[in-house]
C-alpha cells in the first residue's frame, strides 16, 4: 500500500530534479517521446512512496504513457505529479494521467516560446555578434545565460511539489497570458532580425542609356527594404508547413538553391 501522506524529503526532490535535468531526453522516441525520461526521473521517489510492488508497477505504467512538453518547464509537472500522489497514492492514477495530458500543452507553448525562441534569439544573437567582433564577452554571456536557465530548472520541481494542486488552478490563467505574450514577443523579435541576419540581395544591373539602374537598391528597396530576405524566410515557413517536408529537407533545399542562385548570379550576399 502507499504510505499515508508520505512527505518526500529535500534530498528525494533533489534526486528527481537532477535526474530529469541531465536526462530529460534519454530514451526519446516517436511513439511516446519523453515518457521514458519522465518515468526514469520520477521512479526513485515513487519507489519510496509505494510499498506494494503491484501498485508501483501500475503507476509506472501510467507514467510511461505519452508525454511531450518543453524540457525547460517539465519539472513543474513532475512536482505536481509527486504532490498529488503523496496525498492520494494509487487512487490518484487517473488524476495524474489527466494532469499530464492537460498541462503538457500549455507548458510546451510557453517553454518553447521563451526558452526555445525568445531568449536564444535575443541573447544568442547578441552573443554571436559580440563573438564576430572578436569580443570574448559573447562566449561568457551565452555561458552565463545557460547557467542561469539550468539553475532555474533546478528549483522548479521543489516549488511545484510544495504548491501541489493549488498550482494547477492559480497558474492556469497566468500560463495563457504568458503564452500569448511570449508568442507575440517572439514573432516581433524574429521579424526584426530577418533583415539584419539574412543578408541576401539581387545583383542585377539594368543599363538605360548612360544610367545604371540597380535592381536591388533602385527598385526592390523602394518597394520594401529587405524584401528578398523576407521573401526567403516566408518561403522557408511555407515549405515547413508541407507534410512531405521537414526542417532537414528544407535546409538541404535552401543549401542547393543557394549554390545554384549564387553561381548563376541570381542572388548574392548583401
Amino acid at each position: 500500500m502507499t504510505k499515508s501522506n508520505y512527505e518526500l524529503t529535500p534530498q528525494d526532490l533533489r534526486q528527481v530534479s537532477l535526474r530529469y535535468m541531465f536526462g530529460g531526453q534519454l530514451g526519446w522516441n516517436y511513439e511516446r517521446m519523453m515518457s521514458v525520461a519522465y518515468a526514469r526521473a520520477i521512479y526513485p521517489a515513487l519507489a519510496k512512496m509505494y510499498d506494494d510492488k503491484d501498485e508501483l508497477k501500475a503507476i509506472m505504467q501510467t507514467e510511461l504513457q505519452f508525454f511531450n512538453t518543453s524540457p525547460f518547464l517539465s519539472a513543474f509537472i513532475i512536482g505536481m505529479d509527486l504532490a498529488i500522489q503523496s496525498e492520494e497514492g494509487i487512487e490518484s492514477k487517473e488524476t495524474v494521467a489527466a494532469l499530464k495530458t492537460s498541462m503538457m500543452g500549455p507548458f510546451a507553448a510557453i517553454g518553447d516560446a521563451l526558452f526555445g525562441a525568445v531568449i536564444p534569439t535575443i541573447l544568442g544573437s547578441l552573443a554571436a555578434y559580440m563573438g564576430l567582433e572578436g569580443n570574448p564577452l559573447g562566449v561568457i554571456l551565452w555561458l552565463v545565460v545557460a547557467a542561469i536557465i539550468l539553475g532555474l530548472r533546478y528549483f522548479e520541481l521543489p516549488i511545484a511539489y510544495k504548491q501541489g494542486k493549488k498550482l494547477i488552478s492559480t497558474m492556469s490563467g497566468l500560463l495563457q497570458d504568458l503564452t500569448e505574450s511570449a508568442t507575440l514577443l517572439g514573432v516581433l523579435v524574429i521579424g526584426g532580425l530577418v533583415p539584419t541576419v539574412v543578408k541576401v540581395m539581387v545583383p542585377f544591373k539594368i543599363v538605360i542609356g548612360k544610367k545604371d539602374v540597380l535592381l536591388q537598391t533602385d527598385m526592390l528597396d523602394k518597394i520594401m527594404p529587405a524584401l528578398v530576405p523576407i521573401a526567403l524566410v516566408g518561403l522557408a515557413y511555407y515549405l515547413l508547413g508541407k507534410k512531405s517536408l521537414n526542417s532537414t529537407r528544407v535546409i538541404w533545399i535552401f543549401l542547393i538553391l543557394s549554390i545554384i542562385c549564387y553561381s548563376l548570379k541570381i542572388l548574392a550576399i548583401g
